[in-house]
């Protein structure tokens, strides 16, 4: 109990150092009490208790954590996943069972870190099966040498990993490739890298994509002013002060002249342009 009322609300925000240092700080429970703050969550929903076994084991999800710093992604960002796992792992852990909390949450927070890396490692998500998944995490490890797989090394990585030669070609050639911005980047010097965008034809000023963007033009104008000729001469004459002239009259100006609210004039505006609508779209 006294390793409970030790704990903290909250651990320090702000500083990565400050809070590795905070939460390497707090104090490990023993098997028995680990037990008996898991009983009282399962059995009372204690939430105090909770706190207790996520707090106690954050070192843990450090250590953790920063075995994945290989992956270029942020050390706060990988232990606060690895910390959700952990309270994921402390809602389903069986205190009845033999075994301490922190052999059952590592599964947990493995799990919500991977998850993570793979959704952030790369703009494009480099592994979206069961085997991908399984290969994108061991083939690092499984390399023996900078450059390719010579074909023996891809048999003996499948092998080993129970995936089908194909799958580590195809990984190994994600993992080679890097992001590139679709446009070119001015770094300042005489040479550019060649951007996908770069490749790509200029339509804009191309004849035919002009012709049609003036065709579409005539078409629309010629709608618009069908579709002024079938209101009635007030609502007409209220778009075009409006909308169409070049000294655009306000709500008041309007309502002074047709001797109406300036509400009643909005109103007029709105329904006819609800009835202009509709006939641009039929």
């Amino acid at each position: 109990m006294s390793k409970e009322l030790a704990m903290p609300a909250s651990l320090p925000t702000g500083s990565i150092d400050a809070y590795i240092s905070a939460a390497y700080q707090l104090p490990m429970l023993s098997a028995e009490e680990e037990r008996d703050l898991a009983v009282r969550l399962r059995d009372h929903n204690d939430l105090d208790a909770a706190r207790t076994l996520v707090l106690s084991h954050i070192r843990f999800v450090i250590r953790v954590a920063r075995g994945y710093s290989g992956y270029g992604l942020a050390l706060p960002d990988l232990i606060q996943e690895g910390t959700v796992g952990l309270m994921k792992a402390v809602r389903r852990f069986n205190p009845d069972l033999e075994v301490r909390l922190v052999s059952f949450a590592v599964h947990w927070i493995k799990a919500e870190i991977h998850e993570f890396i793979l959704r952030n490692w790369r703009i494009v998500k480099v592994a979206t099966t069961k085997a991908q998944r399984k290969l994108f995490f061991n083939l690092r490890s499984s390399k023996k040498r900078l450059g390719w797989f010579s074909r023996e090394e891809v048999e003996g990585v499948a092998r080993d990993l129970g995936v089908k030669p194909e799958t580590v070609l195809e990984m190994e050639s994600r993992l080679a490739g890097q992001d590139m911005a679709f446009d070119a980047q001015d770094s300042g010097d005489d040479e550019r890298a060649v951007a996908p965008a770069s490749y790509l034809p200029d339509m804009r000023m191309e004849p035919s994509t002009r012709l049609e963007q003036a065709d579409n033009a005539t078409s629309e104008r010629e709608q618009l002013y069908t579709a002024l000729e079938d209101l009635d001469e007030r609502s007409k004459e209220i778009l075009q002060a409006r909308w169409l002239s070049n000294e655009k009259s306000t709500l008041h100006d309007l309502a002074k002249r047709y001797g109406v609210s300036a509400e009643r004039i909005r109103q007029i505006e709105k329904n006819a342009m609800k009835k202009i609508k509709a006939q641009l779209i039929a």
